[in-house]
């Protein structure tokens, strides 16, 4: 595939833009008040925007009957067109049932304010114990991805919508960088391949070794952190971007990073998230993207691998994306740097394996990363979030 810019087209073949003109928006505003209301909680909220913002495309809308079903069992739209992860709008029964096909729904957010307006096209039930287990391979009600499907209404509303206005982040503002924007930013930098990374969480050595190898490689790495709704004990946004910042202060070259947010939210569905995930950045203008250890996994529900054999069950152009897929970062005790088993002559007593999971765990006991895990101005930062005493 060619990797000149100018080329790299959005997944679809189109940027979608779903943001309300000046004009629509006044006319939204004018019906506000006799328009049947939907609440939307906080991950419908963030799928509304990255529908709008077109890092969801192609969607124009939440998802009908048809997509739904084939994106549930083959992930595939149904144009054929690759996809994985089912975008939704549910709702109870006692909510579906007066709003009408063709109509306009007022669509609030947990505030209570008019943020986005959707055509209902569609209503349809469907069956969640399918979804969890092709989705997220269980119907484990511990897993966080399952919780939330069985939690959501019974009832999907499909149709095109609108975002009334694009607000700046609240906490983010400066790294708000939608997709068209950051399609032009790369350009003006001449960057013609770029290499998009995923995280919920602080990045550690062994993300930063895989990510200054894909730079070896491409022209830019695009930092992504995921800043919309993760799981309670993952650590806080606020603190993870202070990480980012700390860490290409002092061990990036700038010059070669773009720091952006990325507004939506976990499903924790592994293998399948993996590939929503590279879809989302080639929307977002990235040739590459990273697959490492466990990508968007939690607990022990998929292998460590999973992730990036799914990538095989697809045709290279069918992505438009080209996944760099790296094994296990660890610390080798013997050569004092980071490598994986590609490279370490080492022993398996002599690798220290690094993972979110252990940083987490480590600060809640009140104890610091050691610098083998984490530089240690990051390592301050996190144990000042956590309000541990850092030694002197």
């Amino acid at each position: 595939m060619s990797h000149n810019l100018d080329a790299i087209a959005p997944h679809g073949g189109q940027l979608v833009n779903r943001i309300a003109t000046p004009e629509q928006r006044a006319e939204f505003l004018s019906k506000a008040d006799f328009l049947p209301r939907v609440q939307l909680d906080d991950r419908a909220v963030s799928d509304l925007e990255m529908i709008a913002i077109g890092a969801f495309s192609p969607l124009t809308g939440f998802m009908n009957q048809e997509d739904y079903d084939r994106t549930v069992t083959e992930m595939r739209l149904a144009n054929g067109l690759v996809w994985s992860i089912p975008i939704t709008l549910s709702v109870n029964e006692e909510i579906a049932s007066p709003l009408q096909e063709g109509g306009l729904i007022r669509l609030d957010n947990s505030s209570d304010e008019f943020i986005g307006v959707l055509q209902l096209t569609q209503k349809y039930h469907y069956d969640k114990t399918r979804e969890a287990i092709n989705v997220y391979r269980t119907d484990d009600t511990n897993h966080p991805g399952v919780q939330v499907l069985y939690n959501q209404g019974n009832v999907h509303l499909a149709g095109d919508i609108w975002l009334l206005q694009r607000e700046p982040h609240p906490q983010f503002p400066t790294y708000q960088i939608d997709p068209a924007a950051s399609r032009e930013l790369f350009k003006d930098k001449g960057w013609k391949t770029i290499v998009g990374f995923q995280t919920r969480n602080p990045i550690h050595r062994a993300h930063e070794y895989i990510q200054k190898c894909a730079l070896e490689i491409v022209d830019g790495l695009f930092l992504h952190p995921l800043v919309g709704a993760t799981k309670e004990d993952d650590i806080a946004a606020d603190v993870r971007m202070r990480c980012y910042e700390i860490l290409l202060e002092h061990y990036y070259p700038l010059d070669r990073v773009t720091l952006a947010i990325n507004p939506a939210a976990m499903r924790y569905a592994g293998p399948r998230e993996a590939i929503f995930h590279a879809l989302v950045r080639k929307n977002y203008g990235c040739t590459h993207f990273i697959v490492g250890r466990d990508h968007a996994g939690v607990g022990d529900y998929y292998g460590t691998y999973d992730a990036q054999y799914i990538f095989e069950e697809f045709a290279p152009s069918e992505l438009g994306i080209v996944p760099m897929k790296f094994e296990h970062a660890f610390y080798c005790t013997r050569t004092k740097q980071m490598a994986t088993s590609k490279t370490s002559p080492s022993r398996p007593e002599e690798r220290i394996h690094l993972s979110g999971t252990k940083v987490r765990e480590m600060l809640r006991r009140g104890e610091l990363p050691p610098p083998e895990f984490t530089r240690p101005e990051v390592a301050a930062e996190l144990a000042r979030a956590m309000r541990i005493e850092v030694p002197v």
